[in-house]
């Protein structure tokens, strides 16, 4: 039977690595809007572009999640669908999913389709996307796809890094003081998705190398004993290196993927930032 693995653009793999023959991916593109003009979240995205602009626009600049029917027109198409959502925490991509699920079903009602509400990004989403390939190519049926990721989703994590917070400031969501310690004494902000699917801070540190150790070291206090981690970032494939190179000294069955953030990942976790999902 066709599957489709239907994502919004918080998951940053642009093709899914070693993809199930029987397998269509679609991606359900976000939209960033930065003084009047619109940076829509697709492959050909000029995020070095979006990114200058934003920066030097001196207005907040804001995020729209995929419309119901961008998500209705990706369903179409094949008899098995499943959708990975950024975290409905901080997006209503989630809601709009599900309202072009009940879109979908009114024009098929025997459609399989099961909408995963990731409570995370980056990352985590990557991993949840990476397992469910996975899944299909083992000839699994429907429900037993929708149960063992359903399972897997329970032991995944991400811890995230952040080196410049401009844009939460001018959204409203950190202060200006915060954000001063942060640019001025090279402090980088180190926190976790919730189980409610909200962004929680760990630690203020100083200096990447701190900031390395901190990340190791919560995902050994979550739980991770080696195994699939997930890292995406933006512009800093030194933070990747050596989060690689302190879990290889400590677990010798590390298996490490770094990606590149998407346009919507980029805008929220900024220039330096990395959000990584890790299995426990």
């Amino acid at each position: 039977m066709a599957w489709k693995i239907v994502v919004d653009t918080a998951c940053d793999f642009r093709e899914i690595p070693n993809k199930a023959d029987n397998v269509t991916y679609e991606r359900v593109p976000f939209t960033l809007q930065i003084e009047g003009k619109d940076y829509v979240d697709t492959l050909d995205l000029g995020i070095d572009e979006m990114m200058r602009a934003m920066y030097a626009s001196s207005e907040p600049a804001r995020s729209a999640c995929p419309s119901p029917e961008a998500f209705l027109s990706a369903y179409r198409g094949a008899e098995n669908v499943i959708v990975l959502t950024l975290t409905g925490g901080l997006s209503g991509s989630y809601n709009s999913a599900v309202a072009a699920e009940k879109m979908l079903k009114e024009e098929n009602e025997n459609i399989n389709i099961h909408i995963i509400n990731t409570l995370s990004a980056g990352g985590q989403i990557d991993l949840l996307l990476l397992k469910i390939n996975e899944l299909i190519k083992e000839g699994l049926t429907f429900d037993e796809v929708v149960a063992k990721i359903t399972e897997y989703q329970k032991n995944t994590k991400l811890i995230f890094t952040l080196e410049k917070v401009d844009n939460l400031v001018k959204n409203g969501r950190l202060s200006k003081l915060a954000a001063a310690v942060v640019g001025l004494l090279n402090m980088r902000m180190v926190g976790e998705a919730s189980k409610e699917g909200t962004l929680h801070l760990l630690h203020k540190v100083r200096g990447e190398k701190k900031a390395v150790a901190a990340v190791v070291d919560e995902m050994i206090k979550a739980g991770y004993k080696g195994g699939r981690a997930v890292i995406t970032h933006r512009n800093n494939e030194n933070i990747c290196k050596k989060i690689e190179e302190k879990l290889s000294e400590k677990f010798s069955n590390v298996e490490f993927i770094a990606v590149p953030t998407s346009g919507i990942c980029s805008f929220y976790g900024e220039e330096g930032g990395m959000l990584l999902g890790y299995e426990i």
